[in-house]
């Protein structure tokens, strides 16, 4: 009887990533690093508000050059008007990531996105540095009103 061969685990990037890759190519990506690395491409600050959904090519006519892409972005409502005004800054950022002039208008639509980072909450302030405002705060009768302008002056004094 012969030993099996050795057994490597292959990285899960691997074995999904013509799976990836065809899903993309279904919503008109040529590249999925446009959606994957979209922070790095548009910047933090547009990013944070507006994400890829698909791009959009127009139907090749024969013997004339290829007609650049519309690219569709989601936006949460109040900053489409802003992601309006910073469209050319997109597409030169955008067109500069592939190289060629791929992409020339956006299309905007309005809708939740479906990657949003959680803000994280701010740790509760030090409880000897609240104690030590508490004091400051004696004149103040009620004590629900004087223990949250502690907790704030704390907080304040924090940053």
């Amino acid at each position: 009887m012969s030993r099996p061969g050795r057994l490597s685990a292959k990285p899960l990037s691997v074995m999904l990533g013509d799976l990836f890759s065809a899903a993309y190519a279904k919503q008109g990506f040529a590249a999925r690093e446009l959606v994957t690395r979209w922070a790095e491409i548009a910047g933090p600050e547009i990013a944070l508000h507006a994400e890829p959904l698909k791009m959009q090519w127009p139907r090749p006519v024969e013997g004339q050059p290829q007609e650049p892409a519309t690219l569709v972005l989601k936006v949460e409502g109040p900053m489409a008007l802003e992601i309006q005004h910073s469209s050319d800054v997109i597409l030169e950022r955008v067109n500069r990531f592939f190289g060629w002039h791929a992409v020339g208008k956006l299309a905007l639509r309005q809708g939740p996105l479906s990657r949003r980072p959680r803000p994280r909450r701010p740790p509760p302030p030090d409880p000897t540095t609240v104690a030590k405002v508490a004091e400051s705060l004696s004149a103040i009768e009620d004590d629900a009103l004087r223990d949250a302008l502690a907790r704030l002056g704390a907080a304040i004094k924090r940053n």
